[in-house]
């Protein structure tokens, strides 16, 4: 008697799926998405490290932390931030590339690649003016007058 295959079904896709390497069903935990936090809670959660420091309490602080599932190294990260640039530099910060130039900072690179090409200019029309007077002392020509300029 020939056996006849049926065509897999949803159901039955994804059960065989769920099976790991050994044929046991294997088990899946969504991952959470990572915590953001504001600057004022940043702030308020140095505070309350600093004030279980202040406490003498042996452990508080680790307590704390537990308490709201934070890493020491995210509070001392934060406690940089907030010595290095105040409380402004706990503001989030959107991530990737850093911005373009602005306005003001693209007319300044401007003018300053201009200015490095018109120094250049300068050094080679001077060089030349020093060679025209050299030339005119060697040929024993007379050089017009000066008007003023040095």
């Amino acid at each position: 008697m020939p056996v006849e295959e049926q065509e897999p079904t949803a159901e039955s896709v994804q059960r065989e799926r769920a099976r790991g390497a050994r044929g046991g069903a294997v088990e899946s935990v969504p991952r959470r998405p990572s915590r953001t936090f504001t600057a004022a809670e940043k702030l308020r959660i140095v505070k309350r490290a600093d004030a279980c420091l202040a406490s003498g309490k042996r452990g508080a602080l680790g307590a704390m932390l537990r308490e709201e599932g934070l890493y020491s190294s995210l509070l001392s990260c934060w406690r940089a931030q907030l010595s290095a640039q105040g409380v402004g530099g706990l503001d989030a910060r959107k991530p990737g590339r850093k911005p373009k130039m602005d306005a003001n900072e693209r007319r300044h690179a401007e003018l300053v690649k201009r200015n490095a090409e018109l120094e250049r200019q300068l050094h080679i029309v001077t060089a030349l003016v020093a060679l025209q007077k050299k030339a005119h002392e060697l040929l024993g020509v007379a050089l017009p007058p000066n008007d003023g300029e040095s």
